[in-house]
């Protein structure tokens, strides 16, 4: 049986562990809140480019861009955007069970893998994927800057349109619901889907658009415009998941600790008192032999 002191230190330590939990909630929180809000501003956008650009290229037939391009179906690249930390649940484990499950599917087809947080580079760099560039330390401070969706995207594009034996691009990422709620996403990035390909109600098909400016101009500018846009949805919609699951681990995490401590005290107290109603036995058991 332990000690009545070592009872006290695991209380103690149980004690500093909670408050490091409930910090961490806390912290979650507040970069949860800046997170939800940006996602929610982006969607509209990113979801109305896609549209448009859909139903642009669709009604285009006499243009071809790099971007469009049908190919075979034989190479994928995959866009994994996971965390930089742990401690956040199961969410770097769903994002990354999603990508297995994706690979495995298509096991017939050839990858390889643009990984964007330390988790999913970590794991599948002990796999037999190839890795052709990593982007570590991104999300770190719960925060996504544009500037580095650009430069991903860029890289996309240039691997793209330099290796014609890529065939099509995925991005992977977590898209953020709820709080206790994130559901991995699997997005053809390239080529870029065209209105009758992917739109059940045909809306962006039907359409009719008034051009301005040449087709190569609009397409030349928009095109390279809606991978960062998906790029950036993707890493502000697994930000903000990262930060709701962190939040709700954190959350059971003190909870638990809680109930360690309460278990924990009452098998001090019951310690303590069984070393109580032995002293006074003794005492006892001295008087009357005397």
């Amino acid at each position: 049986m332990a000690s009545l002191l070592d009872m006290r230190r695991r209380i103690k330590s149980v004690k500093n562990t909670q408050q490091i939990t409930k910090a961490m909630k806390m912290v979650a929180a507040a970069k949860l809140k800046r997170a939800q809000d940006r996602v929610t501003a982006s969607r509209p956008y990113a979801g109305k480019m896609s549209d448009v650009l859909g139903g642009l290229s669709s009604k285009v037939t006499d243009f071809s861009h790099p971007l469009l391009d049908e190919r075979g179906d034989d190479k994928y690249l995959i866009v994994l955007i996971s965390a930089d930390k742990g401690l956040a649940g199961a969410f770097n484990a769903n994002v990354i069970k999603a990508t297995q499950a994706f690979i495995r599917e298509n096991e017939s087809k050839s990858a390889s893998m643009i990984a964007v947080g330390r988790k999913g580079r970590d794991f599948f760099k002990r796999r037999e994927i190839e890795m052709t560039d990593e982007y570590i330390g991104l999300t770190g401070s719960g925060q996504v800057s544009h500037s580095d969706a650009v430069d991903i995207a860029n890289k996309v594009i240039e691997r793209f349109t330099s290796d014609t034996t890529i065939d099509k691009v995925f991005v992977v990422f977590t898209e953020f619901k709820t709080v206790l709620s994130q559901k991995p996403v699997i997005q053809q990035l390239l080529p870029i889907v065209k209105a009758g390909d992917g739109d059940e109600d045909g809306t962006s098909a039907n359409a009719e658009y008034i051009y301005e400016q040449p087709p190569a101009e609009i397409f030349g500018r928009l095109l390279p415009k809606q991978v960062e846009t998906q790029i950036y949805r993707g890493m502000l919609e697994s930000v903000a998941s990262e930060q709701g699951s962190r939040m709700t681990a954190m959350d059971s995490a003190s909870k638990n600790a809680g109930e360690l401590i309460d278990t924990l005290t009452l098998n001090m107290n019951r310690i303590r008192q069984a070393a109580i109603t032995k002293e006074i036995i003794e005492v006892v058991s001295g008087a009357a032999a005397a």
